[in-house]
């Protein structure tokens, strides 16, 4: 068999692989939240604040949907014009063309290129938090900010084309398969290393001081049998008002992590109830999922793009002779791109889903949906969330239920626990 007939079983393997850990994994299903309820909700809820969160949405709508546009018509004309190839070509040309120079240099002044012509909607966006309050740390630490994640990004992205063009030249007919073995393996490393490596240029991490909530928040995750390394607090008040929580990291890396602004805005119990959502996603390995399906993923858009670039007609358009060249990284960023747009809806869904189910473990786990309730009306209220947003927005974008959904669902589980 060919190497593109390889390809070609390799690619319908890792779909269905994907297909698989998609029904397996992912909880289709979902608790109820009854649309009466999420009425009932959304009209208990104060009418200005309501009207302040979608005045905010409504801001920041430009800015968000024009550096959609704009990228992916900066990504398509680069990609699928010679435009993007000459880039390249001029990025290596002080070092004689050398193809480790286009490959990173060329590859990541690709990448800045269509940043930069974004970066006026980040700017929008900042304004926007700035006038309506959510932003705390001012144009300066925004630009400092900025400039820390393009230097992540540069970092990350550099080795990630070195090794790349590395092995398309190693392996010339069988890159596509060392390759998507590769971009497998950098979505697991980076699982575990972004928590302990990146998220603390950005953030400084502490540990949350003994005491009463740090007991109970323990002793909540031992009872639930989830295995934490540590429950952190995050510095989120030097750049954000909002609140938040999260769990990051795989197995020796994991760990709660509270943003300071929460434990100042909400009640202890109402942390503890943020912090049982939190669990419900380490107790049912929800970024085990996400770095499986990532992995798979990854794997599976180098194979289709090994395939979709051997395609005359697109070369042509590209203005370059393979899609394994440094020149044609345009091409693949154009490729990926689309796809991405594609696949938004679909990736919407399933963390809906995963959501939801993180929600109806916080309600079994503490049995207080009073509390639960109260959280998130605190959250939309604090984060300027649209407690019930447009449909196709939210079916287009949306990674939670919704402010009512998630009332709804506490509404309806005290109903069935007689609470």
């Amino acid at each position: 068999m060919t190497p593109r007939g390889w390809a070609v079983l390799t690619l319908g393997g890792l779909v269905l692989a994907l297909l698989v850990a998609s029904i397996v994994l992912v909880p289709w299903s979902r608790p109820p939240a009854p649309r009466a309820d999420q009425v009932a909700a959304l009209g208990e809820l104060p009418v200005d604040q309501v009207a302040h969160a979608r005045e905010f949405r409504s801001a920041l709508r430009p800015g968000a949907y024009g550096a959609l546009v704009v990228g992916l018509l900066v990504a398509l004309l680069l990609g699928l014009t010679p435009l993007g190839a000459r880039l390249v070509e001029l990025a290596g040309r002080p070092f004689g063309g050398h193809w480790t120079a286009r490959a990173m240099l060329g590859g990541l002044a690709v990448v800045l290129l269509a940043d930069l012509l974004t970066l006026p909607f980040a700017a929008w966006r900042q304004s926007v938090l700035t006038r309506y309050g959510l932003s705390t740390h001012g144009w300066s630490g925004w630009a400092v900010d900025l400039l820390k994640s393009y230097a992540v990004s540069a970092v990350i992205g550099a080795i990630a084309l070195l090794g790349f063009y590395t092995v398309t030249r190693l392996a010339p007919r069988w890159w596509w398969a060392f390759g998507a073995a590769g971009a497998a393996g950098l979505v697991v490393l980076l699982s575990f290393v972004l928590p302990v490596l990146v998220e603390p240029v950005f953030n400084r991490f502490t540990p949350m001081e003994q005491g009463p909530l740090r007991t109970e928040l323990m002793a909540m995750a031992a009872r639930d049998g989830v295995p934490v390394r540590d429950v952190l607090v995050a510095d989120a008040s030097r750049r954000t008002k909002a609140v938040n929580a999260y769990v990051s990291g795989l197995g020796p890396t994991r760990r709660v992590v509270v943003y300071d602004t929460l434990l100042r805005e909400a009640t202890p119990a109402e942390v503890t109830s943020v912090v049982a959502h939190e669990l419900g996603h380490a107790k049912d390995r929800d970024v085990w999922t996400g770095t499986l399906t990532g992995a798979l993923g990854a794997a599976l858009a180098v194979v289709a793009l090994y395939l979709l670039g051997s395609w005359g007609p697109l070369l042509r358009l590209a203005g370059v002779d393979s899609v394994a060249e440094p020149r044609a990284f345009p091409l693949l960023i154009a490729l990926v791109t689309v796809a991405g747009l594609v696949a938004a809806p679909a990736q919407a869904l399933i963390s809906r889903r995963v959501e939801a189910r993180a929600d109806a473990h916080a309600l079994a786990l503490t049995g207080d949906p009073a509390t639960f309730e109260a959280m998130q009306r605190r959250l939309a209220g604090v984060n300027l969330a649209d407690p019930d947003p447009p449909r196709w927005e939210y079916l287009w974008s949306a990674s939670h239920p919704s402010t009512v959904e998630r009332m709804a669902a506490a509404r309806a589980y005290a109903r069935e626990a007689g609470r």
